[in-house]
């Protein structure tokens, strides 16, 4: 059932995706005055087709589903009548031409910031910025994360900006690790405690940030689940010592414990020896014996207790007004934007790695579990992927939207086009980088998938 949801997933992303991308080139197209001959969705043989307008517009859904293309009357594609020449792309004026070719990546994000803000408008739950206790060497510790504060605001360049949720900060987190900035999270350790700031410097970071983990190695991550059991394997360990489902956790060998991590962490240090418990069920406290068993994995002893853990964390609901959430979704789709021209830009001159690069196995993945986590959720993640498409089709590659965009600033400033022969030449070496690039991603996507079956 998974893998067909994952599969539907998929594909209704790249429906959409692809149909809204190529219906901004045809609409500006139309806009324009241009003859448009086909609608594609997909390449190769067709499975559907139909006729509809004036124009008798050929509109096409084929086999290949991995892309699309809009053609448009064009002398250099065939002859032209001449009664249509002015209706042709070729003839028309070069704002019109590159409003035509900037229209299906503007479509894909212009189509990021309405998911974003229907998101936003509906509403969704997100984990409090309460910060998990970091690792003793962690850059974190040394600034003075102790883990349980909760994080209210982030303090940058005399300016505050309010933290409503741990999406929010890790966001904000991000950003400034990619900058190498410097901030200070204004944070509060408890409810009757007073408020502090703790100075956070990333400006030695900007390269590590690439990596999904980097917050995560930095001493930054959101507080674990209570150390609650949620359920119990039948003979287990857990069961033979008397745990069931709904105990709390409250003590190991007299030391508290307050999160599950901190309590799987003293399960695998005790080596299987006898842990005594506290036990916190139903309001009252009692005391419980523990002996973890011994499981190989990979050549190494790991200690279980056969037990589920974790209770709910605190969440928060962020619904924003109508205009509110049109703010965020735009804000959310530039930044974006930023951040993935900003990674593009580094794995060119070797700054980041190529492990970033994600293909179709990896995308496909992500639809499958956003679709399982709810509609909100798979449309965040329609809106995070047409961003991607909208910013990776302007890139200047002769195949791609934005190689003709740079054709046409070339003929802009020059006042000649490019001629046919160099455009040629600059295709194929276009094909060769984006070529590449597939082989790249789709070598990270194994990598991934073989990497989850270890």
């Amino acid at each position: 059932m998974t893998l067909l949801i994952t599969l539907l997933a998929f594909a209704f992303a790249l429906g959409v995706l692809i149909t809204i991308h190529e219906y901004g080139h045809y609409r500006v197209a139309i806009a324009c005055g241009v003859k448009v001959l086909r609608f594609s969705i997909g390449f190769g043989k067709p499975l559907l087709r139909w006729t509809r307008g004036a124009d008798r517009t050929e509109f096409v859904l084929a086999a290949i589903p991995l892309g699309g293309y809009v053609r448009m009357l064009d002398e250099r594609e065939g002859e032209v009548a001449e009664a249509e020449l002015p209706r042709a792309f070729n003839r028309q004026s070069l704002s019109k031409r590159a409003a035509i070719v900037a229209a299906g990546p503007a479509a894909n994000l212009l189509l990021a910031v309405v998911l974003f803000a229907v998101v936003a408008m509906a509403g969704v739950r997100e984990p409090v910025a309460i910060l998990g206790a970091p690792p003793a060497q962690s850059p974190a510790a040394a600034a003075g994360v102790q883990g349980g504060e909760r994080v209210v605001a982030v303090a940058q360049g005399g300016a505050t900006q309010a933290v409503q949720s741990w999406t929010d900060l890790r966001w904000t987190l991000l950003n400034a690790a990619m900058n190498g900035d410097r901030l200070d999270l204004v944070v509060q350790p408890a409810a009757d405690a007073p408020q502090r700031q703790i100075p956070l410097d990333f400006s030695s970071s900007t390269r590590a940030a690439e990596d999904a983990g980097f917050l995560a190695t930095f001493g930054l991550h959101l507080q674990s689940p209570p150390a609650e059991i949620r359920e119990v394997v039948a003979g287990g360990p857990a069961q033979r010592s008397g745990l069931r489902a709904g105990d709390r956790i409250a003590a190991v060998d007299g030391k508290p414990v307050a999160t599950a991590d901190a309590l799987m962490r003293a399960i695998q240090q005790s080596g299987g020896k006898m842990l005594q418990l506290q036990v916190l069920r139903d309001g009252a406290l009692f005391n419980a014996s523990l002996q973890a068993k011994s499981v190989e994995i990979s050549g190494k002893p790991v200690w279980r207790i056969e037990a589920l853990l974790g209770g709910e964390i605190p969440t928060v609901k962020i619904q924003r007004n109508p205009l509110q959430a049109l703010q965020s979704g735009a804000q959310r789709t530039w930044d974006l934007s930023v951040l993935t021209l900003k990674t593009l830009g580094r794995m060119v001159i070797g700054q980041a790695s190529l492990k970033n690069l994600s293909g179709p196995v990896t995308i496909a993945d992500y639809a499958g579990k956003s679709a399982e986590l709810g509609w909100m959720a798979y449309l965040g993640f329609l809106a995070v992927v047409s961003v991607s498409l909208g910013v990776l089709n302007l890139l200047p590659l002769p195949v791609l939207d934005g190689g003709h965009l740079l054709y046409y600033a070339y003929e802009g400033l020059t006042r000649r086009s490019v001629s046919q022969r160099w455009q040629e030449r600059l295709q194929q070496g276009g094909l060769a980088v984006i070529a590449t690039m597939m082989a790249i991603a789709l070598y990270n996507d194994l990598a991934r998938l073989l990497g989850q079956m270890h």
